[in-house]
């Protein structure tokens, strides 16, 4: 047995880290400036000694050539993912926020007529429902020289009669070739032989409602001529899978968050800002310059940045709220977009820009291709080899990591306190422990079977377009999804049992000597995120509720009484109010809304604070209700971690099922 004194000395490394941390975090609540640096610098120094540390002394070398063999693919894999993470921490040493810029812009063109906008919505198959939400609010937008066209290429009639209906352009195509980029490419080259053609497109994806001061605030970063693409950052109103399948929507904001709120602005400091599609706006002489919106991979966004940057032309990003959008309410389509992601991106590197290939492309924007390459590459790949490794010693005795506690304690923990420091520090508290790993490890099989696809096969690559809307009212147990992570975490179970339980042929197991403790923490952790997963993947109901949750007074008439309301929770066919009492289920009557009129509403609950309404809107107000809830200029959602309502949403989450 290892001396008490060794395990606490092993704790040295790691208290000096969190010490030195909250020293230098206590002097300002800033991430700026050379703190930030500083403490990035020290991740990425802690992430290598530690990697140093695994290559030089614990890779198996006294043991089996199997032994070998894995310990050595492990580490492989753990250096390059730390290879990745060391490029995040150097484009996270620089942040751009370009709110004065806009300020000072917003009307550059002078006393020359505003500049003539476009707004592309392009559409396959998604319902009326979500699409009436994203002309609703791009109707409302308050610039004084714009078009709206739906490009449909789902060729659907009723779909054609409603943008009769709302006064906006509908367009089709003969074909439905090249997807998004195609259906693009096509109405522009129709747009540009007309007198009122446009000197600016938005793409808003047809789930993605615009605020009202989308345009105009945009618009304003074309002050520069070299800026060929304003991207701004992708915001939710209802929480995406694992939110809402974990019961954690209020305490956790969606995935995409970290991206969009500070990775982006970094890469803007470094000129490597990327497109992310929806919620974005082209210079149209910029993509005549390119020959229109790129073709030659499935994420045709990320690729328009490239094309635009190889020709002189360059993408900023501006971080402010400016659209809102529906999140993939079903696991798979979660999982299946975010598989598309990385198909294009290898797409990319194989045909068309690799970080090391011959063409235009400055330093940074190969390090910015570099990046994402190692990002899906690496990243899933490890997040599954890191649940196989604990199972290969307890069933087969192989050792691909020879150390004892406190070696990890000593080399591992002061990284790994120092990424949850620096990281949550930079993000607000973005970066928790299990969560984000279940987020990687839901993706993680068809991530890595996309990079195989993308890098090693020609293609053309077939992919799904990201279903939204439907019926979500419904308990659904993914079981494809969760049968692989069932198995696994049926496997350790039995693999910690089977020692316990059968002498014979297990003597292997006392091989790692004080190792075991490392395999055993290893395995438990792996539980755990299995665990977790495996709840994410049981789809609970997601009712048609209200979707916007907020706090304003209204006045409610029933039966010839008003009452002074709480409108606590609203949407365009709910509404759950606070403090009129009395009544009963099934009263009709009318609740009076600010810049909507007086509304039909009946009462279809009774809450312990209040009543649930089911609003009975006209088709104009219910426009309204739509603008109301969408178009102001916030960001809906959960915006950082919160440990306590976490566990309380899990609870609920847990006691539900």
């Amino acid at each position: 047995m290892l001396a008490l004194d060794t395990y606490l000395s092993s704790y040295a490394g790691a208290a000096i880290v969190v010490g030195l941390a909250l020293m230098l975090l206590s002097t300002g609540s800033k991430p700026s400036g050379g703190l930030r640096v500083f403490l990035l610098a020290m991740t990425a120094f802690l992430g290598w000694r530690y990697i140093y540390w695994r290559i030089t002394e614990t890779v198996p070398s006294n043991g089996s050539l199997v032994d070998a063999v894995f310990g050595w693919i492990f580490v492989t894999i753990e250096a390059l993912t730390l290879a990745s993470s060391t490029l995040a921490y150097l484009i996270l040493t620089r942040r751009r926020e370009r709110h004065e810029e806009v300020d000072q812009n917003l009307k550059w063109w002078g006393d020359k007529p505003p500049p003539r906008i476009d707004i592309y919505i392009a559409t396959y198959n998604e319902e009326l429902e979500v699409l009436e939400r994203t002309l609703a609010g791009a109707k409302a937008i308050d610039y004084p020289s714009f078009r709206i066209f739906v490009l449909d290429d789902g060729r659907r009639p009723w779909l054609e009669a409603a943008c009769q209906r709302l006064e906006v352009g509908y367009r089709t195509r003969p074909d439905n070739n090249h997807a998004k980029a195609g259906n693009i490419n096509y109405t522009l080259s129709q747009r540009l032989k007309d007198e009122d053609a446009p000197d600016f497109a938005a793409v808003l994806d047809a789930d993605f409602v615009p605020h009202r001061n989308f345009l105009s605030r945009v618009l304003a970063l074309f002050h520069d001529p070299k800026v060929g693409l304003v991207q701004t950052p992708q915001h939710f109103f209802n929480p995406d899978p694992i939110q809402h399948n974990l019961g954690i929507a209020a305490a956790y904001p969606d995935e995409q968050r970290f991206f969009f709120d500070h990775l982006e602005p970094a890469r803007d400091a470094w000129g490597i800002a990327v497109c992310c599609g929806t919620s974005s706006m082209v210079r149209i002489a910029a993509v005549q310059a390119i020959g229109g919106l790129p073709t030659e991979s499935v994420t045709e966004d990320f690729l328009l940045t490239l094309r635009l940057g190889e020709n002189g032309w360059r993408t900023v990003y501006l971080n402010e709220p400016l659209t809102e959008g529906l999140a993939p309410e079903g696991l798979q389509e979660y999982i299946v977009q975010r598989g598309r992601w990385c198909l294009g991106m290898m797409e990319i590197v194989r045909n068309v820009y690799a970080p090391w290939g011959s063409h235009g492309l400055n330093f940074m924007e190969r390090l910015s291709l570099l990046d994402s390459l190692l990002f899906w590459t690496t990243t899933f790949t490890f997040r599954i080899i890191s649940l196989i490794c604990p199972l290969l010693y307890w069933y087969f005795g192989v050792i691909v990591v020879e150390a004892t506690l406190p070696d990890i304690v000593s080399y591992y923990v002061p990284y790994y306190v120092a990424v949850l420091i620096s990281l949550n520090w930079i993000s607000g508290g973005l970066i928790w422990p299990v969560l984000n790993d279940v987020s990687q490890l839901l993706a993680a099989w068809p991530i890595t079977r996309a990079v195989w696809m993308g890098l090693f096969t020609k293609g053309p690559h077939k992919f799904k377009v990201t279903a939204k809307g439907g019926d979500r009212t419904k308990t659904v147990v993914q079981w494809p999804i969760l049968k692989p992570f069932a198995i696994l975490f049926g496997l350790t179970i039995l693999g910690l049992l089977l020692p316990l339980l059968f002498d014979f042929g297990f003597n292997h197991v006392g091989k790692a000597g004080e190792g075991i403790r490392v395999v055993l923490f290893w395995t438990l952790y792996n539980l755990l995120v299995l665990g977790v997963t495996m709840l994410a993947c049981i789809e609970r109901p997601r009712a048609n509720r209200p979707q916007r949750m907020g706090s304003e007074i209204a006045a409610l008439f029933m039966d010839g009484r008003r009452f002074r309301s709480w409108v606590l929770d609203l949407g365009a066919d709910q509404a759950r109010v606070r403090g009129p009492s009395g009544l009963t289920v099934g009263e009709q009557g009318v609740i009076a809304f600010d810049d909507v009129g007086d509304v039909p509403a009946r009462i279809s609950g009774e809450l312990i604070d209040g009543y649930r309404l089911d609003l009975q809107p006209t088709p104009e107000q219910r426009l309204g209700l739509l603008r109301k809830l969408h178009t102001v200029d916030a960001a809906p959602g959960a915006q950082r971690g919160d440990l306590v309502l976490m566990m309380k949403g899990w609870m609920r989450s847990l006691s539900s099922r």
